[in-house]
């Protein structure tokens, strides 16, 4: 069965940074989009950042570019979120989230999800 489990969040204080880590198991890491949404109390599912297990491509949205890199390690199908200059904004569960080559990064198209891991930010 496909599983993906986040590791890395934490509490930390407006500034610093935080490395969050998805090891994949089940799927063929070279056809899928893994990558990263966010969810804060009360609000919307937001994406975050995606990339290519075939390529190494990314993709970021707005609010975290120049902040978070995400990258990943094929050899260990893990995918890793670098995030730095936090802000209090940034404070969410973080889910890891995969779906097939070709389709949509959105929170609707994906085929499966990790449990989550929190990110506290204060300032």
């Amino acid at each position: 069965e496909v599983q993906l489990v986040e590791s890395g969040g934490g509490w930390v204080q407006a500034g610093g940074s935080l490395r969050l880590s998805c090891a994949a198991s089940g799927l063929t890491f070279d056809d899928y989009h893994i990558g990263w949404f966010r969810q804060a109390p009360g609000q919307e599912r937001e994406g975050v950042s995606a990339i290519s297990g075939r390529d190494g491509s990314t993709f970021y949205f707005d609010s975290v570019k120049g902040r978070f890199t995400i990258s990943s390690d094929n050899a260990k199908k893990t995918v890793y979120l670098q995030m730095n200059s936090l802000k209090p904004e940034d404070s969410a569960v973080y889910y890891c989230a995969a779906v097939g080559s070709g389709r949509y990064f959105r929170a609707s198209d994906m085929e499966y999800w990790g449990k989550g891991t929190l990110v506290t930010v204060s300032s």
